[in-house]
This record gives structure tokens, sequence and C-alpha cells, in this order.
């Protein structure tokens, strides 16, 4: 597959390529362009110029050419979920959910499209007052391998409905869906140079991007290390930055909460997309009041899940992306078996079976016994492991969440609505769930307190991002 800049499909300056291949067989599914510097400056040249005639077009224009690729998109949603989870790993049926959101966000900008106006604002004395509205310029994003989909949608749909253009770095492990959606945009009548795609390593397309005195925006979602690299980088130049840095969700379960409905709840929260997601639900704090009879439900039901190639019939799970992050969750739970940090109840090592033998495979593993400085629970554990913590009451597993420098998600299960008041008021968390965890539609912002980012995805909230505001007095 090649790299999209200026409208046009090509390769990389270098000519060179690399493989993607399938997590779950280790087999080759198609090379990409291997970017670098000269690559993202050509895309911000495109960007730069497209942006005049972008910018200038009704921003209900835009919103037509978004509602046209969304149609796209879902009559491709089969073709598009195939290659994601190829590529990605998850499920067929997470894929296309994850198409089908894409679909979702740009119908949602292209619905509230006619809304983006200048405003009149009513002033003392009767005079009046006006903001204008224009858009920053050329915007990068860069964004990561666990939902390429939805994050790629939550950057182009802000980003291009306001008349802003867009150089856009997909996950070197799954660029292919992200080639495809832009392509499909492309179809439905987005202008050259409006979206352009430059695949390759971070270390040379990535900080290109952020360098780049010709970008004026970086949207960026990834780990925390890497998001205070970039924060550092673009502080030089001053531009606008918005920071997703993942977190490590906590899930409460009051005494008052329907077991089963809890336990399935922790099942999808948690090993969803193999537990990589941002929000997953990463620490289970569970009153002691029903923790017996909770932990025995939720390990049968862990047990169960039917893991493998996510193409399969019933498959619930898939292997993790990439070789790192295998390693990574291997290393994270054998450490807790040296250390004595806690106690695997449930799965905690490489799946058997010859089926799984050329895959990234871990089994969705369950720890009780969890030790407080563990790194189960002091870091984001990006993976089907999930960390079990028995408590008291609502305030022992409020403290306990928020013993933490994370702060995007956060969840409670109970019927009693003064808890659930409490803990939406007292968690650290950039968002809280009630009796349900992951879901967000593209009408919610989203976004981290605390370490776990800098501004907000989704929703009215992430407009003004993408604009320059200037204010008029009449």
């Amino acid at each position: 597959m090649k790299m999209l800049i200026d409208g046009e499909w090509t390769d990389a300056a270098s000519g060179e390529t690399y493989e993607v291949r399938n997590p779950a067989s280790g087999k080759l599914l198609d090379t990409a362009p291997l970017g670098g510097a000269e690559d993202v400056k050509r895309a911000v040249d495109a960007a730069r110029e497209a942006q005049k005639k972008w910018s200038a077009m009704p921003a209900r224009d835009r919103g037509r050419i978004f509602f046209k690729a969304a149609q796209r998109i879902r009559d491709r949603q089969a073709d598009l979920a195939t290659m994601l989870t190829m590529e990605q790993g998850k499920p067929f049926k997470e894929a296309r959910d994850e198409i089908q959101g894409f679909a979702n966000i740009l119908e949602y900008y292209a619905g509230i499209s006619a809304a983006l106006e200048d405003g009149l604002i009513p002033l003392a004395q009767g005079k009046r007052g006006a903001v204008l509205r224009r858009p920053i310029g050329v915007c990068g994003a860069i964004i990561p391998w666990n939902v390429p989909g939805i994050i790629m949608g939550w950057k182009v749909g802000p980003a291009l409905i306001t008349g802003n253009t867009l150089v856009l770095k997909p996950a070197t492990t799954t660029p292919l869906t992200n080639l495809s959606l832009a392509y499909a945009m492309g179809e439905a009548g987005l202008p050259k140079g409006v979206l352009n795609v430059v695949t390759g390593p971070g270390k040379s397309v990535g900080d290109e991007i952020v360098r780049n005195p010709g970008v004026r925006k970086i949207s960026f979602t990834g780990s925390i290390e890497t998001g205070k690299r970039v924060l550092q980088a673009v502080s030089a130049s001053m531009k606008r930055v918005t920071l997703e840095l993942g977190g490590s969700d906590p899930m409460i379960v009051c005494d008052d909460f329907d077991i089963n409905k809890a336990v399935a709840g922790a099942v999808h929260g948690r090993f969803y997309n193999c537990g990589q997601t941002c929000t997953a639900a990463k620490r289970l704090f569970v009153f002691e009041a029903i923790a017996d009879e909770f932990i025995g439900q939720l390990k049968s039901r862990v047990e169960r899940l039917n893991v493998g190639n996510g193409m399969d019939e019933g498959v619930e799970m898939g292997p993790l992306n990439n070789r790192a992050q295998w390693e990574q969750i291997k290393g994270l739970v054998e450490e807790v078996r040296t250390k004595d940090e806690g106690r695997v109840i449930v799965g905690g090592r490489v799946q058997d079976g010859e089926q799984y033998r050329n895959g990234f495979f871990y089994m969705p593993t369950l720890v009780t016994n969890v030790a407080p400085d563990s790194r189960l629970l002091r870091e984001e554990v990006f993976g089907p492991v999930l960390p079990i913590v028995v408590v008291k009451g609502l305030d022992e597993a409020i403290e306990r969440a928020n013993d933490t420098k994370y702060g995007l998600g956060s969840s409670i299960w109970t019927n009693d609505m003064e808890k659930a008041k409490a803990a939406c008021e007292r968690l650290e968390s950039g968002i809280t769930w009630i009796n349900q965890h992951v879901k967000l539609p593209p009408e919610m912002p989203f976004g981290g307190v605390k370490e776990s980012g800098i501004g907000r995805e989704n929703g009215l909230e992430t407009i003004d991002a993408y604009y320059e505001l200037k204010s008029i007095m009449l």
C-alpha cells in the first residue's frame, strides 16, 4: 500500500518499505512506505496550499462531504473491518463496530457544521462585540495502534470540519485501515491535500510532524512518556496541543449492585480489544461483602472466554497487537509472581495450542491480593490482565482509585444514586461511567486529568481547540 500526500498515492522519498503482519498468525498482509522527514515536509506543503480553498468553503459544504464519506464507509464496513481485524488483531465484531464508529463521528461533525459560525455578543450600554473563529491552519495528528479507526475519527472530524487541513501519522503496525479510510474520504469529494497520511516510524515521521514550523497544532494519543516529549517539543514554537495519554481506570463495584451484571461489565471493560484500550477497566475495586461471590463468578466467566484469531467465528478476544506489548505483559505477570505481589487465579501465561503458536496470544488473567505498590496498580497495564482489590466501602475505594498519576476514566456500579453522585464528584478522572464502562459516543467530550492529558476530544468542547478566536469590539 502507498501513503497519501496531496491526493496522490505515493512511495516514500527513500523508496523503502516495511512489512505489516497479522498479529494472530504472523503472516504478511502488505507493505507500507517507510516515510521520513522529507515526506512530512511534502505533506505539510500540500496541506498548507489546500487549506486556502478548504477554509473558504462554507462549513455546511464541508459537512456534505463528511456525510458522503460516512455513507461510503458504511457501504464498505465489512471489508474495512476485515482489514482492521487482520492488522490489529481484535475480533471481527469489535472491528465492525469501530468502522461504524468512525462513520458516526463524521456524521456527528457534519451534523453540527451549519452551527459553526461567528457570533455577536450583547455588551453593556447597548454596545456589541463579536467573536471571529478562524481555522488554525495545518494540524498534525499522531495516533496509536489500539483503536486506529476511532482515534483517527477523533482527529480528522473536528480538524477538517473547522477548515483546517491535516497531516496524520498512523501507527506502524496498523496503517492499512487508516489509509483505506482516507481513500474513502477522497472518493467522497475531499479535496486533494486536505487529508495527508504519512506512514513510518515516530522517530522520523512523528518527530517531523511535531517540530515542523508549518504545523500549528498537534493532537497526540499515546503514552504519558511520549506525550511529555511532544509537549516539550511544541513549547519551543507555542503550538496548540491536545494530548490523550492513557489511563489506569478504576472500576468500583458496590455491594448493592447485581453481581451478574457487574461481572459482565468487568469482562467487557477489561478484555475488550484484549485489554488494549485507554479507557479499559484496569483496576477493579470490589466491596468485601460481595467479594467472594463476585470473584468466583468473574473467574468462571473469564475461564470460558473464547480466545483466538479475530476472524474466526465466536472469538471473544484476539491477540495482543505486537511483540513488544506481548513481552511487556508476560514480564509484568512474571514480576508479580517473582516478587510475590499477588495471586494469579486465572491465566497468567501464553495461550497453549498449535493455533496460537505464531501469534501474540496471552490468556486473560485475573490477579487477587495485589500489593499496593505493584506495577499492576501503579502503571497502565495495556493488555488482558485485571488486578482485583477488595475494599471495605466507597470511601476506601475512591481513595485508592485516586492514588495514581492517571485520571482518564472511571466507573461505579451501584443502584444507590447517592453513591453514584459521590463517585462522580470525587473520582479524579475525565469521565465517570455509572453502571457501564468504555462506551464513548462522539457527542461526549473525552480526555483526562492529572497526567492523563491536556484538552478534550469529541463533542462541541473540542471545536474551539481547532480555531483561533478573535474578539471584535463594535
